[in-house]
């Protein structure tokens, strides 16, 4: 993904940048259980992409974003909306279950498109604003929401 303006080099832009991979990574396996039928395996890997979505949309929503809410509202609501659309349908598989809904298969592979161009925006638009936007005192609370949040991915070795 995107690697042009350095953003990458702050802790908490590589770990949403890592999760961003991971759940792109987790997508590629959709295609092929939809194409097969394999409704069951889709709602599996819906639930592991909730799961690095979970506290990935906390740093976000309680750390970056209000960071840039006063310069970038409208696209930051924009980005919470995509958040909650996304969030519904993969709810639908949340604690086992394999949706019953004919449509859910559909409205998953849908989902996920709008999640791909979801990322592309944060990863070109939100991340550089960051990037040139936030002061230290704002970095440290996206820091601090990152602590509290947690993250299902393994630590990269150092």
């Amino acid at each position: 993904m995107c690697e042009y303006c350095g953003c990458q080099s702050l802790a908490s832009i590589d770990e949403l940048t890592r999760e961003h991979d991971e759940v792109v990574r987790l997508i590629s396996h959709l295609r092929p259980a939809h194409q097969e039928g394999g409704v069951a395996r889709m709602a599996e890997v819906a639930r592991e992409i909730a799961a690095v979505l979970e506290p990935h949309t906390a740093v976000e929503e309680h750390g970056l974003f209000p960071a840039l809410a006063a310069d970038f509202p409208d696209q930051i609501a924009a980005l919470e909306a995509e958040h909650r659309r996304i969030e519904a349908v993969l709810a639908e598989a949340a604690g086992g279950a394999t949706p019953a809904d004919p449509t859910w298969p559909d409205r998953l592979v849908e989902a996920m498109a709008v999640l791909r161009d979801h990322i592309l925006k944060e990863q070109d638009g939100v991340f550089p604003a960051a990037l040139a936007n936030l002061s230290t005192e704002e970095w440290e609370a996206v820091e601090a929401t990152r602590a509290k949040a947690g993250s299902t991915l393994p630590q990269p070795a150092a």
